[in-house]
């Protein structure tokens, strides 16, 4: 197939075109900047611009059979505006391009926080969509594009939505990079001691499961207008995922418990502070972040790995040791 795939820049994006193009896929990306140097970014064909664009997404549609719609604006401050423009929108162009240009499947990446009303989330599937998340802008735009998503499946184009939960591996600046930073720095923090039970995928994982929904997802099929979440399927504490990471990093991972009950209402003054100061930075923590680490959440796998065709590969223990390799190999 030609292939689509926005935001390809991203953890999961570089793993998705390595995978594509090694198993003879013709890949496509649609990203802001120019592709590395990369050997996967020799192999693809590479448009710059941005989902924001609408003309631009309908010229990078063209000729394709299915597009992966990866960009997004992430991280928990900023403008709610700024999060409608791209991670509504740019859906909304994407939608509206893959319709004009024919594409018979499209996966949309979503999150499971669009689901999180704060509290435990204990062995379900992809409940539905939450649009109300107050100040959190993250969330509330994609659970709104999620739900345009699924309205445009038809018999002439499937829509899957794809959830990836907690995507680490090697090279990730979010989980693992902000863990080791903290970690480093003496400011890891655990809410309610880290005791909340949470699954994770490691990025193999995740990108795996996207080319399976490419996959599955022709008009008519079975995961078509669905959601399914995404993860290892193995629920831990926060706790020992967090001092296995920092084991890989080689940092020492001491972290201050803080309750549940204390951090909601921290984090929600941090949230005034932080609009009233205008700042860019991501706070240490916010009323959502609390509920998210606060709060058990892991899934029912079976969804996916029945109407996808999708197992996990790789175990949370095999993956802390890449992450290890990797750092060492950062060392050399």
């Amino acid at each position: 197939m030609r292939i689509l795939i926005t935001g390809a820049s991203s953890l999961m994006g570089v793993g998705l075109v390595e995978l594509l193009v090694r198993r003879g896929d013709r890949v496509r990306t649609l990203q802001r900047s120019p592709a590395s140097n990369r050997e996967w970014a020799r192999e693809a064909e590479h448009l710059v611009g941005d989902v924001q664009d609408g003309d631009a997404v309908r010229r990078g549609m063209r000729g394709c059979d299915a597009v992966v719609h990866l960009a997004a604006k992430v991280g928990v401050v900023g403008r709610r505006r700024d999060y409608l423009a791209v991670n509504v929108g740019g859906t909304e162009n994407v939608l509206a391009a893959a319709t004009a240009n024919n594409v018979a499947r499209v996966v949309h990446v979503s999150s499971p926080s669009v689901a999180h009303s704060g509290s435990a989330i204990i062995g379900r599937g992809a409940d539905p969509p939450l649009t109300a998340h107050p100040g959190a802008w993250y969330a509330e735009t994609k659970a709104i594009s999620e739900l345009r998503a699924l309205k445009t499946n038809s018999s002439d184009m499937g829509v899957v939505v794809v959830r990836p939960h907690l995507v680490w591996g090697p090279g990730d600046a979010q989980l693992v990079g902000r863990v080791v930073d903290r970690a480093a720095s003496g400011r890891l923090v655990l809410v309610g001691g880290g005791r909340a039970l949470i699954d994770t995928t490691y990025v193999d994982n995740a990108v795996s499961a996207l080319a399976a929904a490419v996959d599955a997802v022709e008009p008519g099929a079975r995961c078509a207008g669905s959601s399914y979440v995404i993860s290892n399927g193995e629920p831990r504490p926060i706790r020992e995922l967090v001092a296995g990471i920092c084991v890989a990093a080689g940092v020492e991972s001491h972290a201050r418990s803080v309750p549940l009950a204390v951090s909601r209402p921290i984090g929600s003054l941090v949230e005034r502070i932080w609009r009233a100061t205008r700042r860019t930075d991501d706070p240490p923590i916010t009323r959502f972040l609390a509920d998210q680490l606060g709060t058990a959440h892991w899934f029912d796998p079976r969804p996916a790995r029945e109407d996808l065709s999708w197992r996990p590969q790789i175990t949370i223990d095999e993956g802390l040791a890449r992450l290890a390799a990797w750092y060492q190999d950062q060392t050399r």
